[in-house]
């Protein structure tokens, strides 16, 4: 018979009260246990066990969680660990621990042998020094440690105090060498050690008492002779001692051979062999050890027969006094055992000295070797280490793809010490060069456990990560970037988890990289398209050539008519600057809109001079060369027509028609020069050209053109020099008919061939005069140089008082310059020189910018301009006190300065001719800044400051008057209605019109917020908000969007909660009133009634997501609401709406009631004639009792002799990654992990 048990706290009450299993199935199952109990499912059903691997054959299961089933390969690593006591120490300074020599030892070693070293003071002041490496490498290190830091041994011989220096002739070094004699004694190397004795005290005695000079090989020499030498009697005296010593030895000594372990023979030699010696001293017996690179175990002992059983006890005493003993620790552990820098390790071994620890890489094992006692007591502690650690610390390894580890360590470490600071884990992530995928993870097992999480999922992020390269033009980048990264930090926002990197600006490379996961990355790529295509659009440039006597007119009365065209046709416009001589007006903006811009401005332009505009058919195929390299022909043409504007069409667009816009002369000007060289180009086209020195062109052409003008009007030819843009500056060009050509080039290579005629010449100058040609560098000589053709002017040295100049250069220009300077000398002669009073604080604006103002005055009246020092750097002048001057008699005080003579800090010189230093004086005066009041009301200074005086700014720069002119606003506290604008006389009237037109805009936002705050209150019962509100607000919000007002609805803890404010126009206010007042008549007029709806069709009703009666609510303009779960009628339906309306939806329901309930009802018919399950019967049938859980058959607890197993116990129930003892079976069968 089959047993039944349930897997309850009851059963196992019943079992350990001795219930029979007959019993236990009774209770159990009941009147009907009989029959069910085939229906009950076994327990190996229920609980089939997991799928192992078969161990293979002669293999048994091992019990413990941290070992493995395969034996690891050993790894060729090992880490030693041993002490140096503070007398054994080489360097004792204990104020330079890590440097100076032991430092440089230490360094030196590691270079080479290889092995990592690391140092640690105990407090007693010994040396504990942790060697890691491969095996070679440590035992190299150890034998560099202990002769480099370990004090060797000292053997200190006596010198004599004196020397005394003989005179040795011939027969005396004969004599010597008559007496001394050197003897070799071959005796077995066994016997040395009796010869010389423990400590080589005997061999020292012989030397002492016979005074001969004995050597005898040592230990590590396999040699057997034995040299003795010095004086023939000592030598001889000593061998006879040595003889009756070996032979008493070999006569006397017997041997006795005995196993010692290989490991236990350096404890019998002992440090430096002195464990041998000490025995050889007690006994007089020689231990012989087979040498370290032999197998044999076999130790000999040699000596008299009565003290062999000594030297053997001592032997075996000091062979076990050492033992070599082992402690089972995780491989992964061995670095926590250790410590940061040995710290760990440091405290067991400080008390510990003489135990050598070693910790082998990928061995489950720590090796101690010591002295007995001392390798029980750390091998308990290390025990008690290595225990602690395993019951609190847990590892585990993940395998992530290689090119992902440089990405989860993050930049600088970032991620991965976040992890492990987070979770307090230790994550070894391998190097590159390894090429390995998995990562190890130590520490606490919930720590563990987390940061396994966190990597994984990083990684699969990273997996799932794109990486994607967008070329936009490097122009855009900081467009997209933003002042101080504000738009790229919104597009950061917007995609948090795409990485977005531009590149360095000196690159010059276009390609920004994005990097994130492949959806975000997708929707931040069109986002980024999106924004640069329309930065291209609106980065379209057209520059209008416009002439410069018209922008003032372009600009309008206090920027309107430039505000006016840059708002209607969204376009940035740019004008130069005042004091360039540029004509170009630059339209930024989409296509469309700076056509529309330009057809504006040159609109303007028309209508305020006679300036025609005229089209010219020219052949498409000709418009190259028409314009030339670098628009050199068509500037000149240009240059000749009084600055007329010349426009050609894009290339390759095919069109033939050259646009011509200036004044009507001009214009018929430059279109028959257009023609003509179009004609020349087309049918006689031919080009010569020539060279001449850059210095000659000046010349050649002629001032004001005149020279190349009669060459031009004589040939026919044209003419081109370069411009300063081109690289060949001797390169002159001629174009024209052949014949014209040749005539034209004729004669100007007989021009270039007169000036490279090289003549001298001289004339007067009076030294008086000479000064101004020489100042400012030679500022006059190198003008007329350039302008003649590169003609030397030598004036005579200052000193000889000499007035004769001389000239040097080709003989025209010779001729020109001096004529030129002859007119410049009568110019001096008739110098003037005037001063200008000017207040000192007006002096730096005068000069403008790097002195552009005054250097344009100078060239313009070309006289000499002289700004006074700055006598008082305060720019303070004390004439009210008077001060008291060295010299004046008695203290005498000088009269106070006379208030109508001027400063001389004021005073500006001018020289030059008398009717250009006047206009020269009234243009100064001219740039004298004049200061202008302006009233505005106080309240609106803080609208026309702006935030941070961005609202001035903006209206200067809209004026272009940002340099020129200076608007002062009064301080807040002086309440003050006046506005001072300071700037030249030209350009203050333009300020004042921009400032009164921002103060009539301001004026008028204030009376359009006036009329805009007018307030409204309509009352509106409570329980009609919400429908005036609407749903998710749509009724409300599109009361406020159409008639632009502020609709406020009461706080629920307002008093009044029955008004609402509206806030706008009045006009729009009252509509928006009417347009309440309207919803509330109409909700008035609507009726409540309640209906009895079964409520098991009230879902059907509703339908998915309220998709049915919401239907049903737009269709009949009612609304319906539902009781809520719990409700005491749950069949009574609200119907709110026009009576009409409502009659209409109760029908409509009613109906749906009607065809619901008949599924309804047909559903539960069927569901009648179904077979309940057992359980439901039963259920249905009695009272339902306590549960009795889940039941199953022939389980192992059922037994009648096993005992129910315990909750609490861990060997019961053992957790993973947990040690698991095998102290007793469990109930529940072997382990199977």
């Amino acid at each position: 018979m089959s047993s039944v048990a349930v897997l309850t706290q009851e059963s196992f009450n019943e079992h350990r009260s001795g219930l029979l299993p007959e019993q236990v199935k009774a209770a159990v199952a009941g009147p009907s246990g009989a029959e069910d109990e085939d229906s009950l499912p076994t327990y190996k059903d229920a609980f089939p066990p997991l799928p192992e691997k078969p161990l293979p054959e002669g293999v048994q299961e091992t019990g413990n969680a941290w070992t493995s089933t395969i034996k690891p390969l050993k790894s060729s690593a090992i880490t030693q660990v041993f002490h140096v006591p503070l007398e054994e120490r080489k360097y004792k300074d204990i104020n330079q621990f890590g440097e100076g020599d032991q430092a440089k030892v230490c360094l030196d070693i590691m270079h080479k042998t290889g092995a990592h070293l690391e140092l640690s003071m105990a407090k007693d002041q010994g040396l504990s020094i942790m060697v890691s490496g491969k095996h070679d490498a440590v035992m190299k290190a150890r034998k560099e440690i202990v002769s480099r830091l370990q004090t060797q041994s000292i053997v200190k011989t006596n010198l004599m105090k004196l020397l005394k220096i003989f005179f040795i002739n011939d027969n005396f070094i004969n004599s010597l060498q008559d007496k001394r004699a050197v003897e070799r004694m071959n005796i077995e190397k066994v016997y040395h050690p009796f010869i010389t004795g423990a400590y080589s005290k005997l061999v020292g005695e012989l030397m002492q008492e016979t005074g001969a000079r004995i050597n005898v090989p040592p230990p590590s020499v396999n040699k057997t002779e034995i040299v003795i030498t010095g004086e023939k009697e000592q030598v001889a005296l000593a061998m006879v001692k040595i003889k009756k010593i070996y032979e008493e030895k070999k006569k006397n000594a017997t041997t006795i051979a005995v196993e010692v372990k290989k490991s236990q023979h350096k404890y019998v030699i002992g440090p430096k062999g002195n464990t041998l010696q000490e025995i050889l001293d007690r006994t007089g017996v020689s231990v012989e050890i087979p040498p370290l690179d032999s197998s044999s175990e076999t130790v000999i002992l040699r000596g008299e027969p009565d003290r062999l059983g000594q030297a053997l006890t001592e032997v075996y005493a000091k062979a076990n006094s050492y033992t070599v003993s082992s402690v089972s620790a995780p491989s992964w552990l061995h670095r926590f055992i250790i410590g940061k820098k040995g710290q760990n390790l440091a405290k067991i071994t400080q008390q510990m000295p003489k135990v050598h620890i070693e910790f082998t890489e990928g061995e489950d094992k720590i090796t101690l070797e010591g002295p007995t006692k001392d390798v029980q007591i750390v091998q308990g502690q290390i025990e008690a280490v290595v225990t602690d650690l395993v019951s609190r610390m847990d590892y585990t390894e993940i395998s992530v793809d290689p090119k992902f580890h440089r990405h989860l360590i993050g930049k600088g470490g970032a991620n991965i010490n976040r992890i492990k600071e987070h979770h307090k884990v230790s994550v070894r992530i391998p190097p590159d060069n390894e090429k390995s995928n998995l990562i190890r993870i130590e520490g606490d097992p919930q720590g563990v456990q987390e940061a396994k999480k966190e990597l994984l999922e990083l990684a699969s992020r990273m997996e799932n990560e794109r990486t994607k390269d967008m070329i936009i033009e490097q122009r855009f980048h900081r467009a997209i970037i933003g002042q101080k990264g504000e738009k790229v930090k919104e597009i950061r926002d917007k995609f948090p988890e795409v990485i977005i990197n531009f590149p360095d600006p000196t690159q010059k490379s276009d390609i920004v990289q994005l990097r994130g996961p492949r959806t975000e990355v997708e929707k931040c790529t069109k986002f980024m398209q999106k924004m640069v295509a329309e930065m291209v659009e609106n980065s379209f440039s057209v520059s209008v050539p416009i002439f410069k006597q018209f922008h003032k007119n372009i600009i309008g009365k206090g920027g309107a008519n430039i505000k006016k065209i840059r708002e209607e046709t969204n376009t940035k416009i740019d004008l130069p600057a005042e004091n360039s001589n540029s004509e170009m007006i630059v339209i930024t903006g989409k296509k469309a809109n700076c056509e529309a811009a330009k057809n504006r401005i040159l609109a303007i332009q028309k209508e305020l001079a006679n300036i025609t505009e005229l089209e010219v058919s020219i052949p498409s195929k000709l418009h190259n060369s028409l314009i030339g390299s670098k628009g050199r022909f068509v500037r000149s043409i240009m240059e000749e027509c009084g600055g007329v504007h010349i426009h050609f069409p894009t290339e390759g667009s095919g069109i033939d028609a050259v646009t011509i816009r200036g004044t009507v002369e001009e214009v018929e000007k430059a279109k028959k020069q257009l023609l003509s060289l179009a004609e020349e180009k087309q049918t006689k086209n031919h080009t010569v050209e020539l060279r001449a020195k850059p210095e000659y062109h000046k010349f050649l052409i002629g001032k004001g053109g005149g020279n190349i003008r009669k060459v031009r009007d004589s040939t026919g030819a044209r003419i081109i020099f370069p411009t300063a843009e081109d690289k060949d500056q001797e390169l002159i060009t001629v174009i024209g008919t052949e014949e014209a050509v040749a005539e034209a080039q004729k004669e100007l290579e007989a021009l270039i061939k007169s000036l490279d005629n090289v003549v001298e010449d001289f004339m007067i100058v009076d030294p008086k005069h000479h000064r101004f040609f020489v100042a400012r560098r030679g500022q006059v000589l190198r003008e007329i140089a350039d302008e003649y053709g590169g003609v030397i002017v030598s004036f005579p040295r200052t000193a000889s008082q000499s007035d004769k100049v001389t000239l040097k250069g080709a003989k025209d220009c010779v001729e020109a310059a001096k004529k030129r300077m002859l007119e410049l000398i009568e110019d001096l002669d008739a110098h003037v020189t005037m001063e200008c009073v000017i207040p000192q604080k007006f002096h730096r604006s005068i000069m403008g910018p790097k002195g552009s103002r005054i250097q344009q005055i100078t060239k313009d009246h070309n006289v000499q301009i002289k700004f006074p020092d700055r006598e008082d750097q305060q720019g303070k002048y004390y004439t009210d006190a008077p001060v008291q001057e060295n010299g004046e008699a008695n203290g005498e005080v000088k009269e106070p300065a006379d208030p109508l003579v001027p400063k001389k800090c004021d005073v500006i010189v001018l020289s030059g001719r008398k009717e250009r230093c006047e206009a020269a004086v009234e243009s100064l005066k001219a740039l004298v800044p004049v200061t202008i009041t302006v009233e505005v009301p106080f309240e609106l200074h803080r609208y026309i400051i702006g935030q941070k005086g961005s609202g001035i700014r903006k209206m200067m720069d809209d004026l272009f008057l940002h340099l020129s002119v200076n608007i002062q606003v009064p301080a807040h506290e002086l309440q003050s209605d006046i506005i001072s604008i300071t700037g030249l006389a030209s350009h203050l009237d333009r300020a004042k019109e921009g400032l009164l037109e921002r103060v009539k805009e301001l004026q008028s936002e204030q009376e359009d917020r006036a009329l805009r705050s007018f307030k409204l209150t309509i009352t509106v019962d409570p329980k009609y908000h919400p429908k005036i509100i609407g749903r998710k607000g749509a009724i409300i919000t599109q009361i406020r969007n159409e008639h632009e007002v502020n609709i406020q609805f009461p706080e629920k803890n307002d008093e009044n909660q029955d008004q609402i404010t509206i806030t706008g126009y009045e006009q729009n206010a009252v509509a928006a009133r009417d347009a309440i007042q309207a919803i509330v008549d109409e909700l008035e007029e609507m009726i409540s009634e309640d209906i009895t709806l079964d409520s098991r069709v009230h879902a059907r009703v509703i339908g998915a997501r309220g998709k049915g009666i919401h239907k049903i609510m737009d269709e009949f303009k009612v609304d319906v609401r539902f009781p809520q779960s719990g409700a005491a009628n749950p069949n009574l339906v609200t119907v709110t709406g026009r009576p009409e309306q409502v009659d209409e939806a109760i029908d409509h329901l009613l109906n749906l009631e009607e065809e619901y309930l008949s599924d309804v009802v047909e559903n539960e018919a069927k569901m009648a004639y179904m077979k309940p399950s057992g359980s439901t019967a039963s259920s249905m049938e009695e009272p339902r009792g306590p549960s009795k859980g889940f039941v199953v058959r022939e389980a192992p607890w059922a037994t009648g002799n096993e005992k129910a197993p315990d909750m609490s116990s861990s060997e019961e129930f053992p957790s993973f990654g947990a040690p698991v003892t095998n102290a007793r079976s469990s109930p529940w069968g072997p382990k199977r992990f």
